[in-house]
């Protein structure tokens, strides 16, 4: 026998591009509908609100903001460091003026607070989370009956 006769068996079959075409069809036709049905609305609601305009967007509850006179606040006598902070108070309109009166305790118990505070407790990247909801309570405090809802902390800068 020659090395040149072969059999049937030992050549190459040919590899059918079919299920690789079939696949690729599947994939293009499966992306399209999930982007019909995701744009459309059919999925996510996103199409939905789109058509019908903008969405109803909820009336701001009655609020006012009574700004804390800035603060500097020294941070022990042998470090030389100070505490530069400013905030405003959050309180519904009707209590405003109440809060505004009060200012001058309120001004008086959160430095009293925060001179009380160690150093070490307010270079926690964590601390102010804290020390907010601290200083907080002591002006709900102050203020009396519920007429402070929040404090936001706008300036808290050691140096």
């Amino acid at each position: 026998m020659s090395g040149s006769d072969t059999t049937p068996d030992d050549a190459p079959k040919k590899v059918s591009k079919l299920p690789i075409l079939f696949g690729f069809v599947l994939m293009l036709a499966l992306g399209g509908g999930g982007f019909f049905a995701v744009y459309s609305g059919l999925i996510l609601g996103h199409g939905a609100a789109v058509k019908k305009g903008p969405p109803h967007v909820e009336a701001l509850p009655d609020i006012a903001f009574v700004p804390i006179a800035p603060m500097v606040v020294s941070l022990g006598s042998e470090s030389g460091r100070y505490l530069h902070f400013t905030a405003q108070i959050e309180v519904a309109k009707v209590h405003e003026s109440d809060v505004v009166l009060l200012l001058p305790r309120v001004l008086d118990v959160l430095n009293g607070y925060l001179r009380a505070v160690e150093v070490s407790e307010l270079e926690d990247p964590t601390a102010l989370v804290r020390l907010r909801a601290q200083m907080l309570r002591r002006v709900q405090m102050v203020a009396g009956g519920g007429r402070v809802r929040d404090l936001l902390v706008t300036e808290f800068v050691i140096n």
